[in-house]
């Protein structure tokens, strides 16, 4: 008879070594950091030695608690593509692949035939959604992430990173008759904005463009107000492409409009972007049918 801690305490010490944090690991499993502190402190009882270094922070794990960790990470990794493989077993069930909502719309969905015509014995299932799906939960097989770096306990390999130019119809432009020639040109149009859901202060937006644009314009007025705001991205980039506005956008989700002539760059000064990352489990037993995804996705860049 195998004489294992309790399942509650060991969850919980594999969610706090993979976030690097008690708090993270308490909102991923639903419950109170006080809780995460307490089935650590009944595992290390169990074990006999401490699994992390609590001060100074941040939070470290000991020796022990690093030998510990990968086998616990690889475990609830295997067991949950085992589970995910017996509640689905249909080989043939479609491959799941989440994604941001724009890069969906116009990236993914556009390029979409092309899967079909090389795979068309492999169906897709396609999930837009900017919230972060949890792979662990069986939610998806495959998941596009965008971010700066490489989400942890998961396979992560980078598509592709982007960058972030002022990009209008070139109806906009021709409607005005006059060549842009310095940055402070471009506020003679409206400028269209949308939110970004991270609230990342170093965003590719409108404001920090001005603000680093002003570096080779001096008479450029950073604090021009927004003409159209927008929650989503998605709706910004209709906008533009109607000819509404010009926006800070990514070359990589209006690629195909940039491509085609649709959509033009309408300065030439660009602000970094972030990197799309694919992700996946570790051990899923769809992983041949992903990575005939991912080499497919590289090949159609």
């Amino acid at each position: 008879m195998r004489n294992l801690p309790p399942l509650r305490a060991l969850h919980a010490f594999e969610a706090a070594a993979r976030h690097g944090s008690f708090k993270a690991a308490a909102e991923e499993l639903g419950v109170t950091p006080t809780a995460i502190s307490h089935q650590i402190r009944l595992l290390e009882e169990i074990c006999g030695r401490k699994l992390f270094q609590r001060r100074p922070r941040p939070l470290v794990l000991t020796s022990a608690g690093a030998r510990l960790f990968p086998i616990l990470r690889d475990g609830f990794d295997l067991l949950a593509g085992s589970l995910a493989a017996v509640a689905e077993p249909d080989v043939q069930a479609p491959l799941r692949v989440t994604s941001p909502n724009a890069f969906a719309s116009r990236w993914l969905v556009p390029r979409l035939p092309k899967w079909r015509e090389a795979n068309p014995a492999v169906p897709l299932e396609i999930i837009g959604t900017d919230a972060v799906l949890d792979l662990r939960a069986g939610t998806a097989d495959l998941a596009v992430r965008y971010t700066r770096r490489p989400p942890v306990g998961f396979q992560a390999q980078e598509l592709c990173r982007d960058s972030f130019f002022p990009i209008c119809s070139p109806r906009l432009l021709a409607s005005d008759g006059r060549a842009i020639e310095r940055a402070a040109d471009l506020l003679r149009y409206p400028l269209v904005h949308f939110d970004w859901m991270n609230r990342d202060p170093d965003a590719p937006t409108w404001r920090r463009w001005l603000a680093t644009a002003r570096s080779i314009d001096p008479d450029l007025v950073p604090d021009k107000a927004w003409d159209l705001s927008f929650r989503e991205e998605l709706h910004a980039i209709d906008a533009v492409v109607a000819g509404q506005g010009i926006a800070i956008l990514s070359d990589v989700v209006v690629g195909r409009e940039l491509e085609n002539g649709s959509l033009v760059k309408a300065h030439p000064l660009s602000l970094p972007g972030y990197s799309f990352y694919v992700v996946w489990m570790r051990h899923n037993p769809r992983s041949a049918v992903m990575e005939t995804f991912l080499a497919w996705m590289r090949g159609v860049l």
